[in-house]
C-alpha cells in the first residue's frame, strides 16, 4: 500500500454518500486505506446527500454502519484507526440537482486548499447535473478528478450523452470510469500471470488453447432493485462491462509497459475484434433466460416476475449465455464462452482456460483418455489459481499409472499473513495516486456498447422470450446446449 506521505492531500467528495454503494463499499473501503495508513494525514472525505442531517447525525451512521461490515467479515475493528477516520468526515446536505446550491458546497470546500476527486456514487442520469451545479460555484480545476460508476449509459447513444455532459468540464484524463471486477487481485494477476511467466506467455493463443469459459453467477436475486434492473438486464449489467473487461484482459496483446494507455489500448483492441452477434446469428450465439420459482439452500425463493415491483408481463433477462469469437490473428478459432446469472445455486465467479489435449497418449494401459490441462482462474469466493494435470501415481508396481493433479495457488492460504484488499480500496488508491490504468477509457466503454446493443437489438428483433430456469440451477436448458454443440460443456 501506499503510505500517505507520498501522496497529496485531498477533498473526496461523495455524490450520494448514503446510498447503498457509498455505505457498502466506499466509506469502509476509505476506512481500510485509513488503517493502512495509505491516506494523507491532511485529507477530508465530503460526504454528499439530500437527507437534511447534521455532522454528528452522519458519522453515527457511517461509524455505524463500518462496525457492523467489520464484523461481518470477521475483523477486529482498529478503533485508532476508526477515530482518524470520524476526524476526516465532513457531510453537506445538497440537492444535487439544483446548480445554485452548490454555493454551499463551495463554502465547505473552501476551508481547504486540498485539490479534489468527486465520486459520482448516484444515477450516471444526474451526472451531467453534478457538473453543471460544481462549474457554476466554480469548483472545477485541472487538479481535480471524477470517479465515475457504471453503468454509463444503457444503450452507445446514451453512454454518449452522458460522457459528452462529463466531458465538457473535465478532461479525459481526469475522468476515472470504475468498473470493480478491475480491482480484484484475481483479475490484476492475470497480468502477472501472463506477462511474467513465459510458461504462459508462449502458450497463451490458438495454437495452445482450446476454448475459455468465464463465469460469473451470483446467488442473489434483484435485491429490491427492480426499478434499476427491469430496466436493465444481465446483458447491461454484466456483461458490457465486467465479463467483456474481463475478456479483454484475457486475450489482449502483451501491453509495451504497464501505462494506463498501453494497457488501455490493447484492451480496446480485444473489443474491437469481437466478432458481431446480430440479427442473422443471435440465436446460435446467444441465450438468455428468467428464472423461475425454485429453491436456493433448501429456501423457496419466487421467480424473478413475483419479485416486488417487477412488471407482471416483463421480458428482462436474468441469465445469459454467449459463444463470443475473436477475429485477429492470436484467437481464431477459439470460442470464449461468456455466462452469467442471478439465483444460480452459489456465488461464483471464475475463468476456466482449457488448452488443446495431447495429441498421442503413450499411457493408454493405465489411463485411456488423456484430459487436457485446464488453468482455473478463481475470482470469487476463494481467490486463486489452479492448474490441472498429470502426475504419476507413486509405487514400484510395474505398470505405471497415473492421475489428475492440481496445482492449487489459494491466496489466503498462500499469504496467510496479509489481508486480500478488496477492490474498491484498491481502485480509490489509484485514483488518489492519479493512476488510470486499472479504469476504463470512453473508448473502451463505447466499443463494448457497439458490441452488446447488436446482441440486444437482435433479442428484440426475433421476439423470442427468455428461457425459464429454476432459481438455484445452472441456466436454462439451452445454456448447456449452446456449448455441447461443440462437444464441450461448462464447468458446473
Amino acid at each position: 500500500m501506499t503510505k500517505s506521505s507520498s501522496q497529496p492531500a485531498s477533498e473526496i467528495v461523495i455524490f450520494g454518500a448514503l446510498g447503498d454503494l457509498s455505505r457498502r463499499k466506499l466509506l469502509l473501503a476509505l476506512y481500510q486505506l485509513d488503517v493502512c495508513d495509505s491516506l494523507h494525514s491532511q485529507t477530508r472525505i465530503v460526504g454528499v446527500a439530500r437527507q437534511e442531517y447534521s455532522l454528528d447525525e452522519f458519522k453515527i451512521i457511517v461509524l455505524g454502519n463500518i462496525r457492523e461490515l467489520i464484523k461481518g467479515v470477521n475483523e477486529e475493528l482498529n478503533e485508532v484507526a476508526l477515530t482518524r477516520f470520524s476526524a476526516r468526515l465532513v457531510y453537506q446536505q445538497l440537492d444535487m440537482e439544483n446548480a445554485v446550491a452548490y454555493k454551499y458546497l463551495a463554502s465547505t470546500l473552501a476551508q481547504s486548499n486540498n485539490s479534489r476527486i468527486y465520486y459520482f456514487s448516484t444515477p450516471p442520469a444526474i451526472y451531467g447535473d453534478i457538473c453543471n451545479g460544481l462549474n457554476h460555484a466554480s469548483l472545477i480545476t485541472s487538479a481535480d478528478r471524477v470517479v465515475m460508476e457504471k453503468p454509463i449509459g444503457d444503450c452507445l447513444s446514451s453512454s454518449k450523452v452522458i460522457n459528452d455532459q462529463v466531458a465538457r468540464f473535465f478532461t479525459e484524463n481526469q475522468i476515472y470510469r470504475i468498473d470493480h471486477y478491475l480491482g480484484k487481485e484475481t483479475v490484476l494477476n492475470l497480468l502477472v500471470l501472463r506477462f511474467a511467466n513465459a510458461l504462459f506467455t508462449t502458450n497463451w493463443d490458438r495454437n495452445s488453447i482450446d476454448h475459455v469459459q468465464i463465469t460469473v453467477a451470483e446467488s442473489v436475486g434483484i435485491e429490491k432493485r427492480a426499478s434499476f434492473y427491469d430496466k436493465t438486464g444481465q446483458m447491461r449489467d454484466m456483461i458490457q462491462s465486467h465479463l467483456l473487461q474481463i475478456l479483454s484482459l484475457l486475450a489482449m496483446e502483451p501491453p509495451a509497459d504497464l501505462s494506463a494507455e498501453s494497457i488501455r489500448a490493447e484492451k480496446l483492441k480485444v473489443v474491437k475484434a469481437l466478432s458481431p452477434i446480430n440479427r442473422t446469428n443471435v440465436k446460435n450465439k446467444t441465450v438468455r433466460g428468467q428464472y423461475s420459482h425454485g429453491f436456493l439452500n433448501s429456501v423457496e425463493v419466487p421467480s424473478y416476475l413475483n419479485e416486488e415491483d417487477v412488471k407482471a408481463n416483463s421480458n428482462t433477462e436474468t441469465f445469459v449465455a454467449i459463444k463470443a469469437e475473436i477475429n485477429n490473428w492470436r484467437w481464431s478459432g477459439v470460442p470464449f464462452y461468456l455466462r452469467t446469472g442471478k439465483r444460480m445455486p452459489i456465488k461464483h465467479s471464475e475463468i476456466v482456460v482449457h488448452f488443446k489435449a495431447q495429441p498421442h497418449n503413450i499411457f493408454k494401459r493405465s489411463y485411456r483418455d488423456l484430459p487436457a490441462n485446464k488453468l482455473t482462474i478463481r475470482l470469487q469466493p476463494d481467490e486463486g489459481v489452479e492448474l490441472q494435470m498429470m502426475n504419476k501415481i507413486p509405487g514400484i508396481d510395474p505398470q505405471m499409472y497415473i492421475q489428475e493433479n492440481k496445482l492449487d495457488l489459494s491466496f489466503s492460504d498462500t499469504y496467510q499473513n496479509g489481508r486480500i484488499i478488496d477492490a474498491y480500496e484498491r481502485l480509490l488508491l489509484e485514483v488518489l495516486n492519479g493512476n488510470q490504468s486499472l479504469f476504463v477509457s470512453r473508448d473502451e466503454v463505447e466499443a463494448a456498447w457497439t458490441w452488446t446493443d447488436s446482441i440486444i437489438d437482435a433479442w428484440a428483433f426475433t421476439q423470442e422470450l427468455p428461457k425459464p430456469y429454476a432459481a438455484g440451477t445452472w441456466g436454462p436448458e439451452s445454456s448447456i446446449n449452446l456449448i455441447a454443440r461443440d462437444n464441450r460443456k461448462w464447468e458446473k
